[in-house]
């Protein structure tokens, strides 16, 4: 692989600073892993329970025992994780059409959701509505408010803004809903303590207004492992931290350890997840049925690696932060700051530098490392997007992938590294091609 001595000296220089944070990261593994461990061990997981099944999928006991390990996981009184929720998007749209009704009114305190939910809301990017008739949240009679984040990264959260938000919306209010991560948006990523915190002042709001306490909904995506404690965690010792009512997310990224092939979580308050899990197959039938088809193996593989595997992906963010800021770019999170998920943002400044970072990871991808990515109206995207995946499991970000809109400032999101080993490779090729780009 032709990396230049320049980049490698730099790749050297940047581990040296940054031991310290890497050591930290390996704290926070090996206690993950070992709550993980404890939860194996309570749910006395055995090779049994790898056994497939098919149709209904009656009497699956590893797919009931996979449910009750993912709530234990996450700390929470119910759940399930199950290989038909097919990605990160069907698994909140399930949660969100399982609790809401029409009617109702669904308040999303982060700012405008991630972009492939939006079509599943039934708004455009900028907030208005959009046109009907594909089966969305507002044709069916749900109306959507937000609340925009402030400006200081430190208490991001508009708790004034939400309070009159939640007045206004009044006995209609249904959900509060977080996205933890910051998907295409150039803002913080919420950690697990400023979430259960929030979730902790929307229910005393509730309280002062006189209105039933709304569900608290959390998209967990890219935040799972990157602490030690996640939204669910209810901290007795903090009286101003609730658990959140209900998060979700999907296998192919932080749980599923790159091990999964496919799958979503959803757990949080029993009633809550007994209407997800209606949602998920039909009423009257919910969580009792579902073949695994061979996929509980791989569930409880990865959510054994996840700890570890995340760990990994938190070194390779911190390492393409340090490089990329003394290449001159901007990098959200900065290299020195504490990370609540596995998302790095460079602002490559240009279509060409964007493309040729993302080419960068490609060509030090194991899979499809000879690909040339390019631009493309990706379903489900306002901006062609770009994408450098080159993954042993097709769309999993834990593995380490790149891509960005192409809008401005063309930044590239970086997320994954199954092994620190390859994906400092990746970053370093990624450095090169976007170094060269600027030369010429």
């Amino acid at each position: 692989m032709h990396i230049s001595s320049s980049i490698r000296e730099k790749t050297a220089r940047a581990e040296e600073i940054l031991a310290p944070i890497f050591s930290d990261i390996d704290r926070i593994a090996r206690e993950n892993t070992e709550h993980v461990l404890d939860c194996f061990r309570e749910a006395q997981v055995s090779e049994a329970l790898f056994a497939p099944s098919t149709g209904y999928g009656y009497g699956d006991v590893g797919r009931d025992r996979i449910d009750a390990l993912a709530a234990a996981v996450f700390l929470a009184p119910a759940g399930f994780m199950r290989p038909s929720l097919l990605s990160g998007t069907h698994t909140l749209t399930v949660a969100l059409f399982g609790i809401l009704r029409p009617g109702d009114t669904m308040l999303s305190v982060s700012g405008v959701p991630y972009d492939t939910i939006l079509p599943v809301i039934g708004i455009d990017a900028d907030g208005s509505p959009a046109p009907d008739g594909e089966g969305s949240l507002a044709d069916w009679g749900v109306a959507f408010r937000s609340v925009a984040l402030t400006a200081d990264p430190a208490d991001p959260l508009d708790f004034p803004a939400i309070r009159e938000a939640m007045r206004t919306a009044g006995e209609r209010l249904k959900m509060v809903y977080v996205q933890r991560s910051k998907g295409y948006a150039d803002r913080p990523t919420l950690t697990a303590r400023q979430i259960r915190h929030a979730a902790y002042c929307v229910k005393q709001f509730a309280a002062e207004l006189g209105i039933r306490p709304p569900v608290f909904m959390v998209d967990n995506c890219y935040g799972e492992f990157t602490e030690t404690a996640e939204p669910t965690f209810a901290d007795p010792n903090r009286p101003d931290e609730t658990g959140a009512d209900l998060i979700a997310g999907s296998l192919i990224k932080n749980p599923g350890g790159g091990m999964a092939d496919v799958g979503g979580y959803i757990v949080g308050h029993a009633e809550c997840v007994r209407l997800c899990g209606s949602r998920l197959t039909s009423p009257g039938v919910g969580l009792d049925v579902g073949a695994s088809l061979g996929q509980n193996r791989n569930l409880i593989k990865g959510l054994f690696y996840a700890p570890h595997t995340v760990a990994q992906a938190m070194k390779t963010a911190h390492l393409a932060a340090y490089l990329f800021a003394e290449l001159g770019c901007r990098v959200t999170p900065a290299w020195d700051e504490r990370r609540s998920d596995i998302v790095q943002c460079v602002e490559c400044g240009s279509p060409a530098g964007l493309a040729a970072f993302c080419r960068g990871i490609q060509s030090a991808s194991p899979i499809d490392a000879h690909v040339t990515p390019e631009a493309w109206d990706m379903p489900g995207y306002a901006d062609p997007v770009i994408m450098a995946a080159g993954a042993f499991t097709g769309g999993a970000s834990i593995e380490l992938s790149a891509d960005g809109p192409m809008r401005a400032p063309y930044t590239a999101f970086m997320q994954g590294g199954l092994t620190y080993e390859s994906a400092r490779l990746a970053v370093m090729s990624a450095a090169e091609q976007f170094t060269r780009r600027q030369e010429n």
